[in-house]
């Protein structure tokens, strides 16, 4: 019982001291690995296909760079069962770190590599190895930087400072774009394709080194540190966070990724595909880059709003919210494209993100409040990271079969429509979460013996 307390008093009183250092320590960390990961989606969107897979018909070579991209997805879900492990173990921040390492690292490679007209068929391969330590390092990244957040504060106010770790996802994506849209802007498109893609990719070395000055100065999750505290005052030997998760919380990991369904795979088909979709529909590069970039920053902005508003109303009805907006408002995007206004093509992706963010402002306090502090970082990264493979993975890959397949973009909208329905039943089956004590922990739990009355 004391440990509990404990605990307890830790994330129900007034918001801790240094919560904005550590909100913002998880904000650009999150942003930085996003940066990475988007860039290079945007990147197989629109260059990779000539560089690494040329010769292929452009439909074939999209299909193929975008292939590529999706192999990040692959290694998402090792990434959060290692990350994940470990974080559980051994404490939040130091998976924190080693993520961000793994994400620089990783990206400044891409942005070395020789191409398919240098050094022939291994330059595909080792984009995809660049590529699946990507997917490893974002693997363990979300459910860290959330939980040194949700393990903090006032628990009345949760939604709203867990939503700024995904602000990073909209804000990595928009610094990506923007770095691509000038270089665009100002290099030639011979000099882009020979070495001005190269330039984002090396930039993220500099991102690193300012990300792991932020994240080395944090402390570890106070939240944590008493659960572990209290784990070592009873003597108990830990099972592997994994095992725990699928005997205690295997309810718990479906529920997350039928919710994250929609999410994911929308977001992707409204950031990536949709690059696609535009340039082929007659719009230049620069117009749908700086289209998605100011649809990105729309997103940031309604990111948090949403979570304060899930603290307020609960997590469940903004969730569900932002997916049924997403499933109606698919089937104006593609045909407010299609007429070919620039103003049009941006109020169409910014709506769609707008209602996105309904779902990714509340995602961060709803995932974290159903599990228990001893499996938190494995079971919400496994959810999260398993729904990753059948969502943003397989999403632009999905959109452009269909849209070559039918010549239409209705099969696509359709397809997201689908999977909101999918992402509102999970919803539906889930219980509302706010302002839950996430002292709480049912696997520790039982490996207690059971409380008799009078101890009661």
């Amino acid at each position: 019982m004391s440990s509990s307390s404990g605990a307890s008093a830790s994330s129900a009183g007034t918001t801790q001291p240094g919560m904005v250092k550590v909100v913002t320590a998880s904000l650009v960390g999150t942003t930085i690995e996003w940066y990475d990961f988007f860039l290079f989606g945007s990147v197989a969107a629109l260059v990779f296909n000539k560089l690494f897979y040329p010769g292929f018909d452009p439909i074939v070579g999209t299909l193929l760079s975008l292939s590529t991209f999706a192999v990040g997805f692959v290694a998402r879900p090792v990434g959060a069962v290692v990350f994940g492990h470990f974080g559980d173990l051994v404490g939040r921040k130091k998976m924190l770190v080693l993520s961000l390492v793994l994400m620089g690292a990783a990206t400044v490679a891409v942005g070395l590599l020789p191409t398919y007209a240098q050094i022939g068929v291994a330059a595909p391969i080792l984009l995809v190895v660049c590529r699946l330590l990507q997917g490893f390092a974002v693997g363990g990244e979300w459910g860290g930087a959330v939980l040194m957040v949700s393990e903090r504060g006032d628990p009345r106010r949760r939604g709203f400072w867990t939503s700024w770790p995904n602000v990073g996802l909209p804000a990595g994506q928009a610094i990506s774009i923007a770095v691509l849209a000038v270089l665009g802007a100002n290099l030639s498109e011979d000099a882009f394709l020979g070495w001005g893609w190269r330039v984002p990719f090396l930039l993220s070395g500099l991102l690193l080194v300012v990300g792991l000055w932020i994240r080395l100065s944090l402390d570890e999750s106070p939240v944590f540190k008493e659960a572990q505290a209290a784990r070592q005052a009873e003597g108990a030997p830990r099972k592997a966070p994994l095992l725990e998760v699928l005997r205690h919380y295997w309810r718990e990991v479906l529920l997350v990724m039928g919710a994250r369904l929609c999410e994911n795979s929308s977001g992707y088909i409204f950031t990536v595909f949709i690059l696609t979709y535009a340039t082929r529909q007659g719009m230049s590069r620069q117009v749908a880059l700086y289209a998605v970039m100011i649809a990105s920053v729309c997103h940031m902005i309604a990111v948090p709003v949403w979570g304060a508003l899930s603290d307020r109303f609960g997590r469940r009805p903004l969730y569900i919210g932002g997916a049924v907006g997403v499933g109606i408002w698919v089937f104006a995007v593609f045909p407010l494209i299609d007429v070919g206004s620039p103003v049009l093509l941006t109020v169409a992706v910014a709506v769609a993100l707008i209602c996105h963010g309904g779902m990714l402002g509340p995602q961060g306090a709803l995932f974290s409040e159903l599990f228990g502090t001893s499996v938190r970082y494995s079971g919400a990264s496994i959810g999260v990271q398993f729904a990753s493979i059948f969502g943003g993975s397989l999403a632009p890959i999905i959109a452009v079969a269909l849209f070559a397949a039918y010549g239409s973009a209705v099969p696509v909208a359709i397809y997201v429509a689908i999977t909101a329905a999918i992402t509102v039943i999970a919803l539906l089956l889930t219980r509302e979460t706010a302002r839950r004590d996430l002292a709480f922990d049912d696997a520790a739990a039982s490996r207690k013996p059971a409380v008799t009355g009078s101890e009661q």
